[in-house]
């Protein structure tokens, strides 16, 4: 006798129906809309190549995508060849003011790149104060900070903590009997780092190395502000947008699909390497700081203290100039509270938006999180696969691509949703839930099923045990998660500067703005305030999740 199987729809069934469409309707759909778009003929709509076509055709734009591999490759190289170093030297050897000092490093990685590309303009543009200081006492005449150089220096100070970070977490993990077994046998520091260490840690460093690529290329502030000439990808897809906004932004479209398949194949790529090399360490005897001194000493803390001088350095300006008097758009002598009070009087809206948006996507993030945390790890099916795989699009899809693959897709009825406040929320939501999601899903892990079998044994329905007890167990991790994701949603910017409008604007939508314009006095009272925020929700980070560090 065959029975028939019944598909039984309980709350978790319809929990995971529900974050399948909300997965179709605000990425899926967008992303097919993005690819069909770039294959229509800005006139007639009929489908056509010619949009890839004039992308190979010309030099100019071919050319554009060579800036970027170029830009990304040397930004990832100096990543590492600073990040790993740092690393290794303030783990092996005792620093003074080693949590200061990795507090400086995060708080400049989760600052937006484009504030530090503003404070080297300060610093070094044609009337930077170090070019004028150069000029008229040395006669010298400084590198210029615009274009390929600028580019290269900002986004390796903002980028490199990733690999710092990464590479201190994995040297926790290494056994420091490892270390001495080589050095009784007659390794000496150098060999042994490369022959021991340096294999151990090497996927550790190709997954930061990724993160550092990943980052680059989609970055838009830095190269938009101080690329000049020098044109890359995120800042050819937003100006070939603005220019057909007019019309069609089919080729538009066809820059961001060829972007999007470009960074898809290298997180696959760079995914499988790791998985290959990968392997699990656990540290009996973890390696412990030793104490230098004299001169070596003094030589181990010189190169520490000054990268992380020149990575603190963008928010030292921002802090310095926002109480700078001003004279319309250039600095005077003397100090004064005016660049607050403008902002406050012309740019409140900008400031109220960026907290408003910012907590409603966190609202959702957090529930999301949850729900798909719970859902792939505790309710395993072809479904929960399915959602699983879609939570990695996110990584892959820079931000300038987002906002124009969710204009295209959402600017016409039933959901017509540009030019308001739900799209840049979508926005945030999409581009900011994996940070959430993975602290959700570590404790989770951590968390006994027994403890909602004992609830559900006792009368509880799955529903009011999963909000009685394992949310509250959760919620530890998934804030944790919330304070990072909330950090990179008031400093986003690529997605956010297609998206606004003047109803709309953020505050880093309004610091690019300003930037622009050279109203650096209010630039740098708006980029202030970020940072202040920033650096108050990392406080929070810390004192809720009982750690002194971020782990990557």
């Amino acid at each position: 006798m065959n029975k028939k199987r019944h598909f039984k729809l309980d709350f978790w069934s319809i929990i995971t129906l529900i974050i399948v469409i909300v997965f179709a309707i605000f990425l899926v759909y967008p992303l097919f809309s993005l690819f069909l778009s770039g294959f229509k003929d800005p006139g007639t709509q009929n489908f056509t190549l010619n949009n890839f076509l004039k992308f190979f055709q010309k030099k100019y734009y071919y050319r554009t995508l060579g800036h970027s591999f170029l830009v990304t490759t040397c930004t990832t190289l100096l990543a590492v060849a600073i990040g790993a170093p740092l690393a290794y030297l303030t783990t092996v050897y005792k620093v003074k003011c080693k949590g200061l000092i990795d507090i400086l490093i995060i708080i400049s990685m989760l600052s937006p790149p484009f504030i530090g590309a503003y404070s080297w303009i300060i610093l070094g543009g044609r009337s930077g104060v170090i070019t004028k200081f150069f000029a008229s006492v040395f006669g010298i005449e400084t590198p210029s900070i615009y274009g390929f150089g600028g580019i290269l220096l900002v986004l390796t100070l903002k980028l490199y903590p990733y690999i710092y970070l990464y590479t201190t977490g994995a040297l926790k993990k290494v056994d420091s009997s490892l270390s001495e077994a080589a050095e009784s046998l007659g390794c000496n520091p150098i060999r042994k780092v490369t022959t021991v260490i340096l294999p151990l840690i090497t996927p550790t460093i190709l997954a930061g190395s990724l993160l550092v690529f990943m980052n680059a290329l989609a970055d838009f502030g830095t190269p938009m502000l101080i690329g000049e000439g020098y044109t890359v990808m995120p800042v050819l897809i937003y100006n070939e947008f603005i220019s057909e906004m007019g019309g069609q932004a089919n080729f538009a479209a066809a820059l961001a699909v060829i972007l999007v398949i470009i960074t898809g194949f290298m997180f696959l790529g760079q995914k499988y390497v790791v998985n290959k090399k990968s392997f699990t360490m656990s540290s009996l005897r973890p390696i412990q700081a030793k104490q230098l001194h004299g001169g070596k000493n003094l030589l181990l803390h010189i190169p520490i203290y000054f990268i992380v001088f020149l990575s603190i350095i963008p928010q030292a300006i921002v802090f310095y100039t926002s109480f700078k008097a001003t004279n319309g758009a250039m600095f005077t002598d003397g100090f004064s509270l005016e660049s607050y009070k403008s902002i406050f009087h012309n740019l409140g809206k900008p400031i109220l938006n960026t907290y408003k948006f910012g907590f409603t996507a966190i609202i959702i993030i957090v529930l999301l999180a949850m729900f798909i945390a719970y859902i792939t790890t505790r309710k395993k099916s072809p479904l929960t696969g399915m959602i699983d795989s879609m939570t990695m699009f996110p990584y892959i899809i820079p931000g300038s691509v987002l906002g124009i693959t969710l204009l295209l897709a959402f600017n016409k009825k039933p959901l017509l949703l540009s030019g308001t406040a739900v799209i840049i929320i979508v926005a945030f939501v999409v581009r900011r839930l994996p940070y959430t999601l993975r602290s959700s899903a570590a404790i989770l892990y951590q968390i006994s099923p027994s403890m909602e079998e004992a609830a559900i044994s006792l009368g509880d329905s799955p529903l009011k045990t999963f909000f009685k007890v394992t949310a509250i167990m959760m919620l530890p991790g998934v804030l944790s998660g919330a304070i990072l994701s909330w950090i990179t949603i008031i400093n986003e910017l690529s997605a956010s500067v297609i998206l606004y409008t003047g109803d709309t604007r953020t505050m880093s939508v309004s610091i690019y703005t300003e930037v622009i314009r050279a109203s650096y006095g209010t630039a740098a009272a708006l980029a202030s305030i970020l940072t202040l925020t920033t650096i108050a929700s990392l406080l929070i980070f810390f004192k809720l999740s009982g750690k002194k560090e971020i782990s990557l």
